[in-house]
């Protein structure tokens, strides 16, 4: 008797299905996800950069939000890098030498800021290199991804945007408890000089980039390119149905936060170090794959204006449990504060990346056909935008309330004022579409 043969699933199907969400493993997805899994890597640096402004150069928590938003801002011009990374293509390649590029900026003003840096403004300067450097490759990998999700469903989307960033939370994840713990073994600059290694796998991977050299051969053309680029990005933006959503985001996002204030509340009078901070990062990134799993498998199919709303009230509802710590009832009710901080860390976490990913399938989604990376790039600048604006009230809110270093008092208020802030975009919530925007598009079109 001949037993019957089982045809095993191939190392391929596997990637394929279960890893990838039936996204096809080519190398091209290969360099997409290491860009993103670079970016949640160079969150090492994230407790260095917060210590180095707390204890290196005395900043107090408005100092440290108005300086982080200025972070922000070479996200902003994410258009920017991708006019110009479609104009003015080099050696006629409109990818991969950017990505190139964007790497050594990185790899540079990191190991600039561990050796050189030692006040405010260059400081400043310094991050903002760095952050120009992520935002230049993420400029170029968004744009790939979006024609990817262009062509695909609303739940394929989903998809795609979920392994993208599950590679980033998995960056995140194995650099978390490490980002607390390498301060303590090797100070805030071995820390930056650790840092600056890593942008150098995004410079290695942009050869995998599937691209055909351009056509274009004269200055002239690149300009009419622009030009025609820049009116098709203005038709798209009129849009009602592209407007309205956009407004929504950016109220939403717009509304200040009380990070900066709880950083120094955490280490001045709850005394958590470096290492215990670096476990709470690990808890977070573990919740991030958490909430991309409970997105992918439960979520992605739920219309925009549904789950963005539920989210946002939840999200405020759990926001105020920060409210327990601060005023130490935790203790009250026996719960020690380094046990509060690592379960509300992962529950805010996981609700925030549900937040977060439709957003992201959002966007995508409201790119019509020909303009579809210069639009997205808006997007997410108007995004970043509003991310700025919100570090510029939380400094001027944290500053107003008198919360400092040492003084405490008012944290309470900042923290319900903060959270109660994030419900103002609810009567707004008809701006988003109830269902797929491309379909919305489409049929203005005709």
């Amino acid at each position: 008797m001949i037993a019957p043969s089982i045809e095993l699933p191939s190392f391929r199907k596997i990637l394929k299905e279960k890893v990838l969400f039936n996204n096809e493993p080519t190398p091209e997805l290969l360099a997409i996800l290491t860009v993103y899994f670079v970016q949640g890597i160079l969150g090492l640096a994230r407790l260095a950069v917060t210590f180095f402004f707390k204890d290196s150069l005395g900043l107090n928590p408005a100092e440290v939000a108005t300086i982080t938003g200025i972070t922000f801002i070479p996200w902003i011009a994410k258009p920017v890098y991708g006019f110009i990374s479609d104009g003015f293509p080099i050696f006629g390649y409109r990818r991969r030498p950017y990505i190139v590029a964007s790497g050594l900026l990185g790899t540079i003003s990191w190991l600039v800021l561990a050796l050189i840096v030692d006040d405010v403004w260059g400081a400043a300067i310094a991050l903002l290199m760095t952050s120009l450097s992520v935002a230049i490759s993420d400029v170029i990998v968004d744009s790939l991804v979006v024609e990817r999700a262009r062509e695909e469903s609303v739940a394929q989307a989903g998809s795609l945007q979920a392994v993208c960033w599950g590679a980033s939370a998995l960056g995140g994840l194995i650099t978390a408890y490490l980002s607390g713990w390498l301060i303590e073994v090797f100070g805030i600059n071995g820390v930056f000089e650790i840092t600056a290694t890593f942008p150098l796998l995004v410079s290695v991977v942009a050869w995998l980039i599937a691209e055909e050299q351009c056509d274009i051969a004269n200055v002239e053309g690149r300009k009419a390119l622009v030009v025609a680029q820049s009116q098709q990005l203005w038709d798209a933006i009129k849009q009602k149905s592209i407007y309205l959503p956009v407004a929504f985001l950016f109220i939403w996002q717009a509304t200040p936060t009380a990070e900066s204030a709880f950083f120094f509340f955490t280490t001045n009078e709850l005394g958590f170090e470096p290492e215990f901070l670096g476990r709470v990062r690990l808890v977070t990134s573990v919740a991030s794959l958490v909430g991309i799993f409970i997105f992918q498998k439960f979520l992605k199919n739920i219309p925009f204006r549904q789950i963005l709303g539920w989210s946002i009230v939840i999200s405020t509802l759990l926001g105020l449990t920060t409210l327990l710590l601060v005023t130490h009832t935790n203790r009250v009710i026996g719960i020690d504060d380094r046990l509060f901080s690592l379960g509300d860390s992962l529950i805010l976490t996981v609700m925030g990346q549900i937040t977060w990913l439709p957003v992201l399938v959002l966007c995508a989604r409201l790119c019509p056909k020909g303009v579809e990376a210069t639009l997205f790039a808006l997007l997410m600048s108007i995004w970043n935008l509003s991310l700025f604006v919100s570090s510029q009230i939380s400094a001027v809110l944290t500053a107003w309330l008198a919360v400092t270093e040492v003084n405490f008092e008012n944290l309470w208020l900042l923290v319900t004022i903060t959270n109660l802030s994030t419900l103002i975009p609810l009567p707004f919530l008809g701006w988003l579409p109830v269902g797929d925007p491309q379909k919305e598009l489409n049929s203005s079109a005709k």
